[in-house]
């Protein structure tokens, strides 16, 4: 009884002069000895009692102080927070921007190769067409024309009104070829 008076003001004494950072830091053992040292000189003197060691369980700050340092802990999290969600926000949208542009790479590499390939192709099958009209135009002639027979009259319902002596019946009113042969 006589001693834990003692201790509390030596103690508050301690930690009246230090900040909280100080006080719960790595080195609190060394802010024990000074208040151990003139803790013992006292009370060996007054009580004949020799003090050892004073070590601290637990700190009790004031309600108001203990609401203020959860406030500013709490303010400091969520600055944190807010940092850490800004920073993986800009990776995302740094992410997006390249899955976007290599999407636009590939598209345009897929859009100029099947251009490059149609453009083949038709100039192959010109070739094939010019070869063929070359050997036998008359043969191609017919050909095309049945071509265009078909295309015409595909379809239910569909109409074309045509003179009859006009060339596009040219092969439907003979069988003779119509060059003299």
């Amino acid at each position: 009884r006589l001693i834990q008076p003692r201790v509390d003001e030596s103690l508050r004494n301690e930690f009246g002069r230090l900040d909280l950072q100080q006080i719960i830091a790595e080195r609190r053992d060394d802010l024990m000895i000074g208040p151990t040292q003139d803790l013992d000189t006292l009370l060996r003197e007054e009580l004949g009692v020799a003090i050892v060691d004073v070590r601290v369980k637990r700190i009790d700050l004031p309600e108001d102080v203990s609401a203020a340092v959860f406030d500013r802990m709490r303010s400091e999290r969520e600055r944190e927070a807010r940092e850490w969600r800004a920073q993986g926000e800009e990776e995302a949208e740094r992410i997006r921007a390249n899955a976007d542009r290599r999407r636009q790479v590939l598209l345009a590499q897929a859009t100029e190769r099947s251009e490059t390939l149609r453009g083949e192709g038709d100039a192959e099958a010109a070739a094939i067409f010019s070869d063929a009209y070359s050997v036998d135009q008359e043969f191609f002639t017919f050909w095309r024309s049945l071509n265009a027979y078909r295309d015409s009259f595909e379809g239910d319902g569909n109409m074309l009104v045509l003179d009859p002596s006009s060339d596009f019946f040219r092969y439907l009113k003979s069988a003779a070829p119509s060059n003299g042969e």
